[in-house]
Order: structure tokens, then C-alpha cells, then sequence
């Protein structure tokens, strides 16, 4: 016999309002026009009174519109304040803060707000079972290509043929050794076969497909629009990076890179591999058109990082939010390695969020794999193992693991595995040069201001007795939490004052996506104290030990914050701005089933904020950046179409030089912007008598302020001609002195 369907009491619906996260939510039915009335309402329609009751006010969600603006007002006093910052707006801004969490809290007592939750799954079990002659082999293949990675005769670590064979073979058999198939689906070369054969292929496109593919157009057109002029010039690590991509193109194939205190392989090859492919050329443009290329990586994974935790529309809006955001935007054109460590972080996270909620077995060998190859990246990314670890450890800690802790064991030992495999050939030059893999590492923390310590390793031990850094004399402990607070206050404050890969003195963030991540942590701390759900509480410590390669520049703490060592924090930073967006965007529609007009509504307001952010990133990218870039640089490439103009009449570039001067232009950037990158085009004043014998026109490029050399060379060339290259921005001018060949004997 079936039970009735108990009626919920006048209690039931108090319990539904003040506690919002239960998923059953009570709620009073409302008659819409149109449908059949209730027996008790048609009763009492002759009352005005009961009329009244049955006709509730439209939907209007004040406490989520308030809280809006209040935490947008926040932001933007904050912005906008003069650093360092006053008492006043300071005051002002914690106070808008203050204000928007509390109507957000009423709201979602309410029953009005909330965050997006991670859809709840059925955990797999793991049938613990491997290939166990394939995985055998693998270890075997690892051995002997860890023997063969050694010394070579000169001296170096470099890949052959044979150590490269036996890595990737061994990576491959432990791949096959364990990785799960799906017995009811044939592998995937044959589907993908099977597809190519096919006569006719169907696409079908959803409408949800079509907003995805809008907002990818867009987040391309941020990344690649002005590539080559933004960021106009190159500055000295560029030159170092391009000259370690030309040994590369003269089969130097270094495992570790040691020039300019060391770096490690993958963005020397890829950009080699560039230069080649789209004939580009070592250059400084295939040098930043490899970097935006590996930036654009990481975004793919950041939108299924923000699916698994919240579904398709928190997705889209980390996306969107990521992928226009000037910080990543920044870092990634600057030609350097800064987005490698976003770029592997982001594929590490969501395989290891979806390994851990599925107890996938699959999803933690790709988490190992990427998490391998991100170390070969930039050294930044030496924490991400930090952080997985942190992960599988609360995993293990909370409620939602009871039963599967063996399992979830034995596959994160498969994730250290593969890890450990990817990362073989940098472990063994790890394990032979200590000093050089860990030296830029562990200068940041101890500096270079004990000179009787012999390596990095030491310094470090030595400064934990004499704990003072090389800026001031803090102790290095009140040093490491004065870093922390700048470091977690970047996103709304101040992102620091490295002026190549950063607007100096403001957030990192554009002010709407600051308040939504603001809020956002937030609310998520008040969810997990509630729910006690291990994902919120992952995501709140994953940001500082993102941070921490930024925070442990105790010995230069005037590198803290910066955007390039923060990089893998905006992975999660943007994913939890797109859930607060979310959660917003739900308030003002009322829940998931609602009217047209509130619907409408909610649209309008979320693609207004969403444009604002768009509108502030491209100004911060385009204009304030570029320009304060172009005016902090020397303009070597001005330098270089002098020179490429010289050598194009006819004339040996080995003819043309640069004079030196404190503090200006790097020469080996004026090779490179000339088409050669390997010259170094440096003429020093007392080399200027070694060019008589040289023959052929002669040009020298003088520095407007270094009057000195050019009298020197008029001497040495009385007929000499002088002109000057006028530059559109200050204090960018320079001499240009040509010598006929046909005068240098009069």
C-alpha cells in the first residue's frame, strides 16, 4: 500500500528558510494564470482578503542587487586609492565589503543566494588490477634511460636518441600498464579511424555550443590581438632565452638550460620547434608568439575545472573571466616562461579534483603526467606537488572519503609515478648538479649576502641563524607573513611594482572580478564550515601555496607580489569569481525555474558586469600597459630597422655597432631586432681605433646623452656624417653616424 505524501508543517518551511543549504528547499505554491486553480482557492475567491494573500509581489532579489553594489563600490574605492592607501577609503572599502557579505548572508538565509555546488557522483571502484609485464618493462626502461641521462663526455646532460627512447618508451608502457579501458568501447584509434571513414560526417551545433564558441572567440582575440605591439621591445632575459633557442636550432639539446643562473628545457624547444614550423625565425616575436600560444593551454582546463565544481555556466564565465583577464593576459605575452606555470597547473587541478570526487584511476595518471611535464616548465611550478598533496590529504580527512581511503591511496602512489617518470630526465641532473638546480630558488630566499658560503644550500642554512634579508633588516620570519599579506591582498590592492609584466600599484584583478572573488572566498569558507565539503576548503589553501614561490622571496621582498610567480593562483582565483558570478546570476533570475522577465533581467545585469570586466582588461592590456611598457623600454627594435636599413643598401651588418652606455640598451637585443641573434653589436669607446682597418661604410649608433663618444668619433671620422633618430616617446633618442667608405682616408 503506498504512504501518502506527508504535507510539510508551517515548522518545516521556518527550518527551509533559516538554513539554505539543505537541498530541499520548501516553498509556498503560487497560482499562475492559466492553470487549474486549487478546490480551496476556487472557494474563496468571493474573499478580497484571500485574493490579496494569492497575489504575492513579483520576484525582486534587493538584498542580492545591495550586496552587488556595495561590494562594486568597495573594490572601487579601494582601486582607486592613492598608494600607499589612506585610512579613509581603506576604511570605506572593508566597510562596503562588510556591508555587501552581510545582505548576501541575509539573502542567503532568505533562501535568495547561493553558490553553485559540484554536482554530486557515484565514486568508481578502482579493480586494483595492471598489466604487469608492461609495467615491469617500464620500470626497466626507466632505470637504463636514468643511467643514460648522466654526464656525457663533455661534461653536460643533454637528450640523445638512445636516453629520450628509453624515457618515452618507459612513460608509454606505464601508460598502457595501467590505464583503464572501457570494455564496451573500442580504443580510441580505431573510433577515431572508424570516424575518418565514415562518407558523411554531421556536425551538431547546440545553442549552448554556439555561447562557447563566442566567448573562445573573444578570449582568442585578447590573447593574440597586437602581439607584436604588445609588448613593443625586449628587454635582457629575452636575449638569454633566444640564445639558448639557437642552440637548440644547432642541436645543443640541453636537459637543463645553465645560462643566466639556469632554466629548464620545454619553452627552448617548443619556441625552436615554432621558429621552424611557421619559418618565423629565432626571433623576438616567435619567442612571444610561443608563450601566448602555451597561455591559451591552460584555458580549456580552467573551464572544465569550473564545470566539474559548479556546471556549465560557472564553465563559461571562468573562461571568460580568465581569459580576458589582463594578468594572464600580461604574463603570457611577455616571451618569457611565466605561463608554463598556469598552463600545467590548470590540467594538474581539474584532473586531480575529477580523479578524487570520480575515483577515476585515469584522471590521476593524466594528473601525474602533467604534473611531471609542468616541472620542466618553470621553476614556479616546484610547489604544484605541494599543493596536490595538500589536496589528496583533505580528501583523505573528510567524511566523503570513508570507504575509499586504500583506493585513493594506492592511485595517488599511480600519480607520484608518473610524475616521478615524466620528471626523470631534470631529477637526474637534479641529483648530479644540486647547486645549479636549485640556485635561483634558494638566492630569493637567502640572496647572495653570505659570501662564505659556498653554494645556495648553504646560504639558506646560514640566513636561518642570521635571519636578515638583502633589503632591510627584517628577521626573515616577520619578512615571510608581511609577504603573505601583500601576496593575498594583490587581487583587490596592489599587484606590485615590476613594471615588464605588470601594471605597477594596482590589483591584479579588474575591480568587478575582484569583488566576485572577494566575496566569493568568502562565502565559500562559510559553506565548507557549514557543510564541511573538503573541495571549498582545497580551493581556499591551494591560492597561498600557488603564492608561495612569490612569497619566499624573503631575501628581495621587493619582488613580492608579482604576477609571474603567482600565475597558477588565478586557475582557482578565476574559477571561484565565476561561481560567486554564478550564484549572482541565479539570485537575480530566482532559482533555476522562473519567469521570462526576471530571466531577461538577470541576463542584462550579468552581461553588464561581464562587459565592464571586458572593457577595464582591454584598457589595462592596450592602453596603460603597453604604453608604460613602451616608455619604460629601450627601443632596440628602432635600433634594429636602422642597422636591417643599412645592411639592405648593401653593406656588412659586421659594420654596424652600438656604443654602449650605463644603463641603456642591452647591444645583443639590437643583433636580434637586426635579424642576427647571435651578434652581439657592442662597439666600446676605446675599441673605436680597431674599425680603421675595417673596411667598407661604416655605422655606429650613439646614445642622444653620451656626447663624449660621438666627439671621440668625429675626431676619428672629421667627415662623418651625423644624424639623429627622432623617437615619438621621450628620452628615446640616439645619434646615428654614418662613414662613407670612399672618405675614410681623407
Amino acid at each position: 500500500m503506498t504512504e501518502p505524501l506527508k504535507e510539510p508543517s508551517v515548522l518545516d518551511y521556518v527550518k527551509s528558510k533559516l538554513n539554505p543549504w539543505q537541498r530541499e528547499k520548501i516553498e509556498i505554491p503560487v497560482w499562475e494564470e492559466g492553470t487549474s486553480q486549487p478546490e480551496s482557492a476556487r472557494e474563496q475567491e468571493t474573499s478580497p482578503q484571500r485574493k490579496v494573500a494569492f497575489s504575492l509581489p513579483a520576484y525582486r532579489p534587493w538584498r542580492t542587487i545591495l550586496a552587488i553594489g556595495a561590494a562594486l563600490f568597495a573594490q572601487w574605492t579601494i582601486e582607486h586609492a592613492v598608494k600607499p592607501i589612506e585610512t579613509q577609503p581603506l576604511l570605506l572599502g572593508i566597510g562596503g565589503y562588510l556591508l555587501a557579505f552581510l545582505l548576501l548572508a541575509w539573502a542567503m538565509t532568505q533562501g535568495e543566494f547561493s553558490l553553485p555546488e559540484a554536482e554530486t557522483v557515484a565514486p568508481q571502484h578502482d579493480p586494483q588490477t595492471f598489466g604487469r609485464i608492461p609495467f615491469l618493462a617500464s620500470v626497466v626502461l626507466a632505470g637504463l634511460a636514468f643511467t643514460q641521462f648522466g654526464k656525457n663526455a663533455q661534461n653536460q646532460h643533454v637528450f640523445t636518441s638512445t636516453n629520450l627512447t628509453l624515457w618515452l618508451g618507459s612513460i608509454a608502457l606505464f601508460v598502457y600498464a595501467l590505464w583503464m579501458r572501457d570494455a564496451e568501447q573500442p580504443p580510441l584509434w580505431q573510433r577515431a579511424l572508424a570516424f575518418l571513414r565514415r562518407e558523411q560526417w554531421q556536425v551538431t551545433i547546440t545553442r549552448w555550443g554556439l555561447v562557447v564558441l563566442t566567448a573562445a572567440a573573444l578570449v582568442i582575440f585578447f590573447r593574440m590581438y597586437n602581439i607584436e605591439g604588445v609588448i613593443a621591445e625586449p628587454f635582457s632575459d629575452q636575449a638569454e632565452k633566444l640564445l639558448d633557442v639557437y642552440d637548440v636550432t644547432q642541436g645543443q639539446y640541453h636537459v637543463f638550460f645553465e645560462r643566466n643562473t639556469g632554466r629548464e628545457f620545454l619553452q627552448f624547444y617548443w619556441t625552436a620547434f615554432l621558429a621552424w614550423f611557421l619559418g618565423t625565425g629565432v626571433s623576438f616575436f616567435t619567442l612571444k608568439l610561443g608563450t601566448v600560444l602555451i597561455g591559451l593551454f591552460a584555458l580549456p582546463y580552467i573551464y572544465l575545472l569550473g564545470k566539474e565544481v559548479g556546471g556549465p555556466r560557472v564553465a563559461l564565465f571562468a573562461l571568460l573571466l580568465a581569459g580576458t583577464a589582463y594578468w594572464l593576459n600580461t604574463i603570457s605575452r611577455i616571451g618569457l616562461r611565466f605561463p608554463l606555470y598556469p598552463a600545467f597547473a590548470a590540467p594538474v587541478l581539474y584532473h586531480l579534483v575529477r580523479g578524487l570526487r570520480h575515483q577515476s584511476r585515469n584522471d590521476f595518471i593524466l594528473a601525474g603526467l602533467f604534473l611531471g611535464l609542468g616541472l620542466h616548465g618553470y621553476s614556479p611550478f616546484r610547489f604544484v606537488p605541494f599543493v596536490v598533496t595538500l589536496g589528496v590529504g583533505l580528501y583523505l580527512l573528510h567524511t566523503v572519503s570513508r570507504g575509499l581511503r586504500q583506493q585513493t591511496i594506492t592511485l595517488f602512489m599511480m600519480l607520484v609515478l608518473a610524475a616521478v617518470l615524466v620528471f626523470l630526465p631534470l631529477g637526474r641532473y637534479a641529483i648530479d648538479r644540486p647547486d645549479m638546480f636549485s640556485y635561483r630558488a634558494l638566492t630569493r630566499i637567502a640572496g647572495d649576502t653570505l659570501p662564505e658560503a659556498d653554494t645556495p644550500l648553504q646560504r639558506f642554512w646560514k640566513s636561518l641563524t642570521n635571519p636578515v634579508n638583502a633589503e632591510n633588516d627584517d628577521p626573515l620570519y616577520k619578512v615571510f607573513f608581511d609577504n603573505t599579506f601583500k601576496a593575498l591582498i594583490m587581487f583587490q590592492y596592489d599587484n606590485g611594482g615590476i613594471w615588464v609584466h605588470s601594471v605597477p600599484g594596482r590589483p591584479a584583478l579588474d575591480f568587478v572580478s575582484a569583488a566576485l572573488y572577494t566575496l566569493g572566498c568568502a562565502f565559500l569558507l562559510v559553506r565548507y564550515l557549514v557543510k564541511r565539503n573538503w573541495l571549498d576548503l582545497f580551493f581556499l589553501l591551494a591560492i597561498p601555496l600557488l603564492m608561495m614561490p612569490s612569497i619566499l622571496s624573503l631575501a628581495f621582498p621587493g619582488e613580492n607580489p608579482s604576477l609571474n610567480r603567482t600565475g597558477a593562483a588565478a586557475v582557482v582565483v578565476f574559477v571561484i569569481a565565476g561561481q560567486m558570478l554564478d550564484g549572482l546570476y541565479l539570485a537575480l533570475r530566482g532559482g533555476q525555474a522562473t519567469q521570462n522577465g526576471n530571466r531577461v533581467f538577470a541576463g542584462v545585469v550579468v552581461l553588464g558586469l561581464l562587459s565592464v570586466i571586458f572593457l577595464q582588461n582591454y584598457t589595462l592590456e592596450f592602453d596603460k600597459f603597453a604604453t608604460q611598457f613602451r616608455a619604460a623600454a629601450w627601443n632596440s627594435s628602432d635600433m634594429g630597422r636602422v642597422i636591417r636599413a643599412f645592411v639592405a643598401a648593401g653593406n656588412n651588418v659586421e659594420n654596424a655597432w652600438v656604443v654602449p652606455y650605463p644603463y641603456w640598451v642591452d647591444t645583443r637585443l639590437v643583433g636580434i631586432q637586426s635579424g642576427y641573434p647571435t651578434r652581439d653589436a657592442a662597439l666600446w669607446p676605446e675599441e673605436f681605433e680597431r674599425t680603421l682597418d675595417v673596411p667598407g661604410n661604416k655605422l655606429f649608433i650613439v646614445k642622444d646623452e653620451d656626447l663624449n663618444s660621438l666627439g671621440m668619433l668625429r675626431a676619428l671620422y672629421p667627415n662623418g656624417a651625423l644624424g639623429k633618430f627622432d623617437s615619438p616617446i621621450e628620452g628615446k633618442d640616439f645619434w646615428i653616424y654614418t662613414v662613407s667608405d670612399s672618405l675614410t682616408g681623407e
